[in-house]
């Protein structure tokens, strides 16, 4: 304990990654924070903690850390740390081969929309958060099959699933795929459903207000992976990210950082270098994707992107 004691006095008030280790030195956790001290040493005050943290402390016989520049770099890492060493009380990010597809059409009528281990024909991913992408699939079952009426979705809440004829089936998939593929209509239908939900609630039928709410989280939560890391990958970004003593820039081409740098003093002439240097980088730059992997990274750099100020992002 006292060699612990002294690891929370060395700690700086810094961003950066903490290693959690066990009396055989391995690594049992890992962490991340804007500031290490206040971070690290919350895990040893006295105050109310979930019970798996309250077991992790029982194991901690080390702490490592690595100083990071900024906030962003801290949680890359954290996230790259977890997939490389797969801690065993870290339960986010380190099994990314479980994460999923959504299959739309499947070739038994009764699974219009299932989940799916590998992208296949007609599927669209991949996805974390398979409770909630399930709950979704469920809720879908008692509208189907949904009807496109110009720009308008036709729906009718069953009480029980409707078997469909063959032809409900294949009008109910192309809309589906409509829906999935474009982000419009996936707006479209969230907006109806959300209407439907408030309706629903007002006339206290909550069993069907809370099919409409499974509904809306789920697509939701596809529409933010499918089109808004889209729009990310698609993108040149140039950040400026001020830090400790001076100024650093990002440049994120195709959902990666494959340029950064520190500067004291940073001058247009600088910024105009770097930006050559980032472009000589992206034209020879060859990406082996793993999506599932990847998505992660992705989920990272979307969320701090949309926290940074707009004087931070140069291009975009």
């Amino acid at each position: 304990m006292n060699q612990l004691k002294e690891k929370l006095k060395q700690l700086p008030s810094l961003p950066g990654v903490y290693k959690m280790l066990d009396s055989t030195g391995q690594i049992i956790y890992v962490g991340k924070s804007n500031c290490l001290k206040k971070r690290v040493s919350s895990y040893f005050t006295p105050s109310p903690k979930p019970a798996k943290i309250e077991k992790m402390i029982l194991f901690i016989n080390d702490i490592d850390y690595i100083v990071t520049d900024t906030h962003l770099e801290a949680r890359l890492l954290e996230c790259q740390l977890i997939k490389t060493i797969k801690p065993y009380f870290n339960a986010q990010m380190k099994n990314d081969k479980r994460y999923f597809y959504v299959k739309v059409g499947h070739s038994r009528q009764a699974h219009v929309l299932s989940i799916v281990p590998e992208r296949d024909a007609d599927t669209f991913g991949p996805f974390r958060r398979k409770q909630l992408i399930q709950s979704m699939i469920d809720s879908f079952t008692y509208l189907f099959p949904i009807v496109k009426k110009n720009n308008h979705y036709d729906f009718i809440y069953q009480t029980l699933p409707q078997i469909m004829s063959v032809e409900d089936f294949m009008n109910n998939k192309q809309t589906l795929m409509e829906i999935f593929l474009e982000e419009n209509k996936m707006l479209s239908l969230i907006n109806q459903l959300q209407l439907a939900m408030r309706e629903e609630a007002a006339h206290y039928h909550y069993e069907k207000a809370a099919r409409y709410r499974d509904l809306v989280n789920g697509l939701t939560n596809i529409n933010h992976v499918l089109h808004d890391y889209k729009r990310l990958l698609e993108k040149d970004i140039l950040l400026k990210i001020p830090v400790r003593d001076g100024e650093k820039l990002f440049y994120i081409s195709k959902g990666q950082i494959i340029l950064k740098k520190y500067f004291r003093a940073l001058s247009p002439i600088e910024i105009d270098k770097f930006l050559a240097e980032a472009n000589n980088i992206k034209a020879a730059l060859i990406i082996n994707r793993n999506e599932k992997a990847e998505i992660d990274f992705q989920n990272i750099l979307f969320s701090e992107l949309q926290a940074l100020p707009d004087d931070w992002i140069l291009l975009k």
